[in-house]
């Protein structure tokens, strides 16, 4: 993508909103204390309910506990979001990522409730997968394959991030599975295909 390009997509600047508030975060603390991210509104479930501070849901999405959090996250994102955005615009594609990240903290706080656990979450990741569904469907409304990328190829991936999550443990798979979900449920929502193929 040209330089151009580049400073003018979505994708781009929610990187970059991410890397300031981690660099900004550092700075003023430690990103690894629980306590800390808590404290700059990272997700946990009795705030959220018991204060009613549900903006949590949405600032724990722009959070990360360290550098290599952060990075795996952002590659994901520039990598989905870039193929998706020229699908769907910006606005929309920050509309999905939004909403996908809602609907994997959704998800998340109704398991922690489940099993009455409540850990500090924060991270993009449940946006990423959202990304990685909602291009899943567009690839699929599009006959499997767009621009290079291949349905299996997309559900593969995913498949095989979970599958990590739960191998590694520490990870929050419910906000993975509820973005993915999330991500294609608002790719039908959002997308619309013309002759040409392209919205």
């Amino acid at each position: 993508m040209e330089t151009g390009r580049w400073i003018k997509s979505a994708s781009f600047w929610l990187v970059v909103i991410n890397v300031v508030i981690f660099l900004g975060m550092s700075a003023m603390g430690d990103p690894q204390d629980a306590g800390f991210v808590l404290g700059h509104g990272g997700m946990y479930v009795p705030f959220v309910l018991e204060k009613e501070e549900y903006y949590r849901l949405f600032t724990c999405m722009f959070l990360h506990f360290n550098a290599t959090h952060l990075v795996n996250n952002m590659v994901g994102l520039l990598a989905m979001g870039s193929h998706l955005e020229r699908e769907l615009g910006r606005i929309k594609l920050i509309l999905l990522y939004l909403g996908s990240g809602l609907a994997g903290n959704l998800l998340s706080m109704w398991m922690n409730l489940q099993g009455n656990r409540f850990p500090v979450s924060a991270g993009a990741s449940g946006c990423v997968f959202g990304l990685i569904g909602g291009l899943l469907y567009v690839v699929l409304r599009n006959k499997g394959r767009l621009r290079g990328v291949s349905g299996n190829r997309l559900f593969i991936m995913a498949i095989f991030s979970i599958y990590m999550g739960y191998a590694e443990g520490g990870v929050d798979n419910a906000a993975h599975i509820g973005g993915l979900a999330g991500g294609f449920l608002l790719g039908i929502l959002l997308y619309r295909k013309n002759r040409e193929g392209r919205e």
